[in-house]
């Protein structure tokens, strides 16, 4: 089980949105590569970045802090990308850049051939963005909600090759919520593709939650604001995940 810390990416500063509202959006660092390299400190493995301009555009719109983030790290740290990403040349660009894993949402949506072509051609390296409102698929930066049913979409993807679904309760998103636990793991049960939570991870309890039975099926889930708030200790949480794992605390790297 995997504790993904998020960047989210807005006019090249680090922020958290409310319910994926561009218009209600809350600074936390003004040096994305700077937060990168403090996640990667205390002892992250993996961090999750979204271009969120990118995601309304449909192209790269915060490739220059992408860019810093992977400079700063120097590879200590495996990076997941979304947010705009719409075509295989944009994938093979950002994979060549370092990206461990390149995250399609809306073209998921648009285009699911190219989500399958993309994963036989990178095998491991493609995720699946849903991103739900009303279990409903949202898309386009979550401004346009459609009529497909996440689980339907979810299902479109299996045997394809995809290396997770990564699952957000747009209602939950920002808000500290807590995760919309029944609804995440009811998608991992239908499918084989691991999926990870996301939107509205709230406190310890929540990542003690993450460690119950009935959450073996996810990989992991993505944390953002309650590690900004303090409401998460990242030692803390590491430190459960692991000895739930039955692995030993992995000291932070230097």
């Amino acid at each position: 089980m995997i504790l993904f810390p998020a960047i989210d990416l807005k006019d090249g500063v680090c922020v958290r949105l409310r319910k994926g509202e561009m218009a209600d959006a809350t600074v936390y660092n003004a040096d994305p590569a700077a937060q990168a390299e403090a996640f990667r400190a205390t002892g992250f493995p993996w961090l999750h970045v979204v271009d969120l301009d990118g995601a309304f555009a449909g192209e790269s719109r915060n490739g220059a802090a992408v860019d810093a983030i992977l400079a700063r790290l120097g590879g200590g740290m495996q990076v997941q990308l979304g947010g705009g990403i719409r075509s295989e040349a944009q994938v093979e660009a950002w994979l060549g850049k370092g990206i461990a894993r390149v995250i399609l949402g809306t073209i998921a949506v648009r285009d699911p051939e190219l989500v399958r072509s993309a994963a036989r051609r990178w095998p491991g390296r493609i995720a699946v963005g849903i991103d739900a409102r009303g279990g409903k698929v949202a898309v386009e930066g979550w401004a346009e909600t459609s009529e497909l049913d996440a689980g339907e979409l979810a299902r479109r993807f299996e045997g394809a090759g995809v290396a997770a679904i990564i699952y957000t309760d747009i209602d939950r998103d920002g808000v500290l919520a807590g995760i919309n636990w029944e609804a995440t793991i009811a998608l991992a049960e239908s499918v084989s593709i691991p999926v990870i939570a996301s939107g509205g991870l709230a406190s310890m309890d929540d990542v003690r939650r993450m460690t119950r039975p009935d959450a073996a099926r996810l990989a992991g889930a993505i944390s953002g604001r309650a590690l900004y708030d303090g409401r998460i200790d990242p030692a803390e949480a590491l430190a459960v995940l692991a000895a739930a794992a039955g692995e030993p605390a992995r000291p932070a790297p230097r």
